[in-house]
């Protein structure tokens, strides 16, 4: 089995290598914010998508604020762990959270959530889009699109997929996989998206669709094999692997997102002081660059009234799937 920490290696390395080229901002004024060290929680373990941004953003804007910044892992619960935190936390700004699209699935897998989504973050900024990648080990018999789809059938609901946990992306697309290829396969959830990788390439769950940061490294090592993306068009760091509409599967490109969000109640100089930073940061060519390179694309320079109709849109477009296609929950 490939140790989980091979997989964080990857991943960390990346990210603080386009950290230190971070950009040079002029010092704020005497005062300003932050005035003390700052916190960035993130809900999923060290080497996660998530944790990769944060560390990046933390890197970058230490030299911008000369304040301390510190990333901390609150991993459990689907990420509803570290976001209570983040809920919970003093409305000063100087703790934020990483906020995902998992967040505005899970009110409709949970009944009863220890915060509010909508009602409890005060969304900040949205930081990057990411699509997926459906892999299989590298030793696995499968080579194609086509022998995983006959394997699934012919083997009658035997064939499992992972995910980083109930709600996550890889459980969706791996339950809108199931239902537009008409095959019964068994979710297998996990605490994040490192342990259920580990488990893949340990050959305890037959294919999984992984975050392009978390794949695209262990497809070109060789350690996982790629058989399709779910972006629109082929990804610049696999441009050797085919789409899920190239196989002919549409309606299946999941757009996911990581931003920033702080406490509610949070000033709005506050928040747009950290929306000013966080712009700023993803404007440098250097730092966009390496985030392709990880499999991560830039968003659109945005407020943090617009990361909030995200949110919302979100939220609503959840509430209606769920109610069309109810989520099984592993």
């Amino acid at each position: 089995m490939i140790a989980r920490r091979q997989i964080l290696h990857a991943l960390m390395l990346g990210a603080l290598g386009a950290a230190c080229r971070a950009p040079a901002w002029a010092q704020p004024a005497s005062g300003a914010f932050p005035t003390k060290p700052v916190r960035i929680i993130v809900p999923l373990p060290p080497g996660s998508p998530p944790d990769v941004l944060a560390r990046l953003v933390a890197e970058g804007l230490s030299r911008h604020w000369s304040q301390p910044i510190l990333v901390e892992n609150r991993p459990g619960a689907t990420g509803m762990i570290g976001m209570q935190a983040v809920a919970k936390a003093e409305p000063d700004g100087h703790t934020v959270g990483i906020l995902f699209l998992t967040h505005t699935v899970l009110p409709q897998l949970i009944e009863a959530m220890p915060y509010d989504t909508a009602r409890d973050l005060a969304p900040v900024a949205n930081l990057v889009w990411l699509y997926n990648v459906l892999v299989v080990p590298a030793d696995s018999p499968i080579q194609s699109m086509d022998q995983l789809l006959t394997s699934a059938d012919a083997k009658d609901g035997k064939r499992t997929y992972g995910s980083g946990g109930n709600g996550s992306p890889a459980h969706l697309l791996g339950e809108s996989f199931a239902r537009a290829v008409k095959a019964n396969v068994l979710h297998v959830p996990f605490k994040g998206p490192s342990e259920a990788m580990t488990s893949l390439m340990g050959n305890q769950v037959d294919f999984m669709f992984a975050t392009a940061p978390v794949a695209a490294p262990l497809v070109r090592s060789g350690r996982l094999r790629a058989l399709a993306v779910t972006s629109p068009e082929r990804l610049a760091s696999l441009p050797d692997v085919p789409t899920l509409a190239e196989r002919g599967l549409r309606g299946l490109e999941l757009r996911e997102w990581e931003g920033v969000v702080a406490p509610a109640g949070t000033p709005a100089s506050v928040i747009d002081a950290w929306n000013a930073a966080l712009m700023t940061l993803i404007a440098d060519p250097s730092v966009r660059a390496r985030l392709l390179d990880l499999g991560m694309t830039t968003a659109e320079p945005n407020r943090p009234a617009q990361f909030a109709a995200l949110i919302q849109q979100e939220l609503e477009h959840w509430q209606q799937f769920a109610k069309v296609s109810p989520l099984k929950v592993g």
